[in-house]
């Protein structure tokens, strides 16, 4: 079947394109699409390219990060004050697909992948997406939760704080090292002041068909010392609210047994930084 190149010059003219036709897909690295094609998991009769909206830019004023959705993982674990971030998009694929895969293709991923938008999620992230229509910025929970309805849109921009340092930690579950898609990942943002947890925030990928926030996790951590008895409540509620699937890499089973053991782990690894 011939493919038709689109190459769109602003988000909005990308949207009319792709509302045009329901075989029209959009494209911005490509490390996803591509290979759905070659499989021919997807149909489509045209590729509305992305790379000339100029979205591929890291903006940083005082504590505050905004990304262009064309910013790749490469440039993010380029960029001196991203060194909290770099451990994540490390954990994605190889350096060739670093090079090519973008915050924007990330956050529209299915699971098993999109390991970065679950960092997002505990960073509490905003996004913005543009319409042919209309432009609108969103907490990234809601993204997630309206993704599949939103129509024709173009993710343009990403929004999230610096943590404190010390307080981000991630940990991504493979079966196939050095790459393959998680098992599981989990991502947590956890301050402490006075030696309690100030509004910790802890994020699931391969847990749910999005990346999810562990809310129960969240609740028993919230005002409480980082401790062993604290972790051990909080590890205790770890699978509530979670629906992983059966994959090719892991069995829904294997997600939910091993999340409590990776949870467990982080933690621990937190306090023993905070010590």
């Amino acid at each position: 079947m011939t493919i038709s190149l689109y190459a769109a010059k602003t988000p909005r003219e990308a949207c009319a394109h792709l509302a045009r036709s329901a075989q029209a897909t959009a494209i911005a690295g490509g490390t996803l699409v591509m290979n759905a094609l070659n499989t021919s998991d997807i149909a489509t009769a045209s590729l509305v390219d992305l790379d000339g909206l100029g979205l591929r830019r890291i903006k940083i004023n005082g504590t505050q990060v905004t990304f262009g959705a064309m910013t790749t993982m490469a440039d993010i674990i380029a960029h001196a004050r991203l060194g909290f971030l770099a451990p994540v998009a490390r954990a994605i694929g190889g350096p060739a697909v670093r090079n090519m895969a973008t915050i924007g293709g990330n956050l529209h991923a299915e699971s098993p992948y999109g390991d970065f938008g679950v960092a997002l999620l505990a960073l509490d992230a905003k996004v913005t997406i543009e319409t042919a229509r209309q432009k609108k910025t969103m907490a990234l929970e809601d993204f997630y939760k309206q993704r599949g309805r939103l129509g024709a849109h173009v993710l343009t921009a990403v929004t999230c704080k610096i943590p404190p340092r010390g307080s981000f930690a991630f940990v991504k579950a493979i079966r196939r090292h050095p790459v393959s898609a998680a098992v599981l990942s989990i991502a947590a943002v956890l301050p402490l002041k006075n030696g309690k947890l100030v509004e910790p925030r802890i994020a699931y990928g391969a847990m749910a068909p999005t990346p999810v926030r562990a809310k129960p996790v969240e609740a028993a951590l919230a005002g409480k010392p980082l401790d062993t008895a604290t972790i051990a409540k909080a590890v205790a509620l770890a699978g509530q609210g979670t629906t992983p699937e059966t994959d090719a890499y892991a069995s829904a089973w294997y997600r939910r047994e091993v999340l409590p053991v990776h949870l467990a782990r982080l933690l621990a690894t937190r306090l023993r930084g905070a010590a």
